[in-house]
């Protein structure tokens, strides 16, 4: 049965990373034209669009994405508590979901920039959709700390405190929903 709920909550987190991507890469003032990101829109817009038409997107928030998101996150609850014989109550499965949306996107950013930092050491100067698109989600989560903390002989620490910055918010985060629950 672990297999099972470790299968279903892999497969969720994938679909959820494809979605998270498609919310974010406007935010980072991704280029579109990038053929990776063409994908994404490709992959997603089918189950975007016409929900579109129903909710429409609030200013920058493009809100049937968030909902999409969600909804595979609750269903995923509703499957692995039901596997596991525990019993959930819509609140907090509505709670879990949301919390777990957030955490998804701290790990999307963390892993964008330890991808970016392999990437620098084993193809320095290459210039591919790949490099282009993690340099669009990754500039902005490091433009703070580049500017707080200069390079050091020609290394660049601020990945460094980046990551360790999300990770402490990834345990703020878990803090608080121990809080709630």
């Amino acid at each position: 049965m672990r297999a099972l709920i470790y299968i279903i909550d892999a497969l969720s987190m994938l679909v959820t990373f494809v979605f998270l991507l498609r919310f974010w890469l406007p935010w980072f003032g991704a280029d579109f034209r990038n053929p990776i990101a063409q994908g994404l829109l490709h992959a997603t817009s089918p189950v975007i669009n016409p929900l579109r038409r129903i909710v429409p997107s609030i200013g920058r928030i493009d809100t049937a994405t968030i909902l999409v998101m969600f909804f595979i996150q609750a269903v995923t609850m509703l499957l692995i508590t039901t596997l596991s014989g525990a019993q959930l109550s819509a609140k907090y499965i509505a709670l879990l979901s949301l919390f777990k949306l957030v955490q998804l996107s701290l790990q999307l950013f963390m892993f964008a920039i330890i991808i970016r930092i392999v990437l620098s050491w084993i193809a320095p100067q290459t210039h591919n959709p790949a490099v282009a698109l993690l340099a669009n989600i990754t500039d902005p989560l490091l433009r703070p700390f580049r500017r707080l903390i200069p390079p050091l002989g020609g290394f660049d620490l601020s990945p460094i405190f980046a990551i360790i910055s999300l990770g402490a918010l990834g345990i703020l985060l878990q803090d608080a929903l121990q809080l709630l629950i």
